[in-house]
């Protein structure tokens, strides 16, 4: 063989090996979820889509899925999209709920009324699927976190208050993933320029504050799990401690678990902080159903 031969049978090789290599990664990607979109209204915004495992999985769970953005039009449902493909793989059925937001028609009242319709919905698509609604886990990131623990806190709101009532879907536990949960102190630091304001309005009105602010449904008869990235510079990590301090002391069960990782690690599947929210689901599920988490 001559000298000049061999450099192009080792490029054709390496090309060779590159393509198998490139097939195998494709064939080990699991293929994507198509989610089933189900509306609450008839705004563009008011809708939310199932995600279901396989048939024949047993469903270990169900998770509404409520995205972050400090409550902004910018941000939608895409954000939630990634977590639900990596759950409903784990056995999950996942609910990955939109709302109109401050931007797009939302804010107070239309955001609660449209997360509490939202997840009021997920009943309609259980009966249909045969879902077990016992073990309905809220996970909600960044705003989307405070909007899944005052949603579980929708039936201590006094009547006339938007979301007020007995939920139809009632959450048996949250994984606040980096959550504004305390907004009075959102608001006193201006975080996200004035996002508490801009989404909330009329600052002249304390009440409209207290009765959205988490902390006023303090303690919640349901498990808190809030978890919160070390090197997080968009939610401070007071707002989850504070929440979890005061509901502790008022006799509630609230945990606070800190990870490695900024605001967006949280909700990167594959990331250590991502796994350390699968293990709060896991954990969430065992204390709303016991011994369902084992199943798979």
């Amino acid at each position: 063989m001559s000298p000049g031969r061999r450099p192009l049978l080792t490029l054709a090789a390496a090309a060779g090996a590159a393509v198998l290599i490139t097939r195998r990664i494709r064939a080990a990607r699991p293929t994507p979820v198509t989610p089933q979109r189900y509306t609450y209204g008839t705004d563009a915004s008011q809708f939310a889509e199932l995600y279901l495992p396989p048939s024949g999985t047993t469903t270990r769970g169900v998770v509404v899925i409520i995205h972050g953005g400090y409550w902004r039009s910018t941000y939608g449902s895409e954000l939630g999209a990634p977590l639900a493909q990596d759950l409903v793989r784990r056995g999950y059925a996942c609910w990955n709920l939109e709302y109109r937001r401050a931007g797009n028609g939302g804010g107070w009242p239309e955001t609660f009324d449209d997360v509490a319709a939202g997840i009021d919905r997920l009943a309609v698509a259980a009966d249909e699927h045969g879902l077990d609604l016992r073990s309905t886990t809220a996970l909600g990131h960044s705003a989307g976190g405070h909007l899944a623990v005052w949603a579980a806190g929708r039936s201590t709101l006094p009547a006339g208050t938007p979301g007020a009532g007995t939920p139809v879907v009632p959450l048996m536990a949250v994984v606040s993933q980096a959550g504004v949960l305390n907004l009075r102190e959102a608001r006193e630091l201006g975080l996200s320029d004035d996002a508490v304001e801009n989404f909330l309005q009329a600052p002249e009105d304390p009440e409209r504050y207290r009765l959205a602010d988490p902390m006023t449904a303090v303690p919640l008869g349901i498990p808190v799990f809030a978890v919160h990235g070390r090197k997080d510079t968009s939610v401070p990590l007071s707002q989850s401690e504070s929440y979890v301090a005061a509901a502790r002391r008022a006799g509630a069960t609230a945990e606070l678990t800190l990870v490695p990782g900024d605001h967006f690690a949280l909700i990167t599947p594959g990331s250590r902080a991502w796994r350390v929210v699968v293990e709060l689901l896991e954990k969430a599920v065992e204390k709303t159903n016991p011994g369902r988490s084992a199943m798979g």
